[in-house]
């Protein structure tokens, strides 16, 4: 598979991204570490740099939906204000193990930092049509459901899945697409 595939377009749209710890070390099992990627969401959003269309976060990787002026740009400031944070919080928690598992996974050419935190790339897929849309928010919120987590997609509290079921999500999303 050619990684041309995996560009983002020009125009604001939406895409759907994946965001995977190296590794696949389950990092977000974590409230604190969670919580960091909400808030950095949330400032992206008032400061109208990102429009967040859905969101799932699980043990190790996190998918989304997004729009953005610069998507590209956004993306890499959401990971890197991220990683800067989540690697703090693990040294301050005394996270040695988890912490030895991101330097041993940190990519050979890193040489200006200790730890990697997350994969290269997001795999950027643009939504083409409504359809498109329809099947990324489902595959997003029933990815808890598929892994046997919850028995609805309302029952897991880091996704966008309460807010397109009209209930109070941890974090405001745009669904008028």
């Amino acid at each position: 598979m050619s990684r041309t595939r995996y560009r983002f377009s020009g125009k604001r749209q939406p895409h759907f991204l994946t965001s995977t710890i190296v590794g696949w070390l389950p990092v977000f099992t974590r409230r604190e570490a969670v919580q960091i990627l909400l808030d950095s969401w949330m400032y992206l959003q008032q400061h109208q740099r990102l429009t967040l269309f859905a969101y799932v976060v699980l043990e190790n990787h996190v998918h989304w939906i997004a729009a953005s002026d610069d998507l590209s740009k956004e993306v890499g400031d959401f990971k890197s204000y991220t990683a800067r944070r989540i690697i703090d919080l693990l040294e301050s928690a005394g996270a040695k193990m988890l912490l030895d598992l991101l330097a041993y996974f940190k990519l050979k050419h890193k040489i200006d930092q200790d730890y990697q935190l997350w994969q290269e790339g997001s795999h950027p897929e643009a939504i083409e049509s409504h359809e498109m849309m329809v099947q990324k928010l489902g595959y997003i919120h029933n990815n808890p459901l598929k892994r046997g987590y919850v028995d609805e997609p309302v029952h897991w509290r880091y996704s966008s899945a309460r807010n397109y079921a009209r209930q109070q999500g941890l974090i405001e999303v745009c669904t008028d697409w």
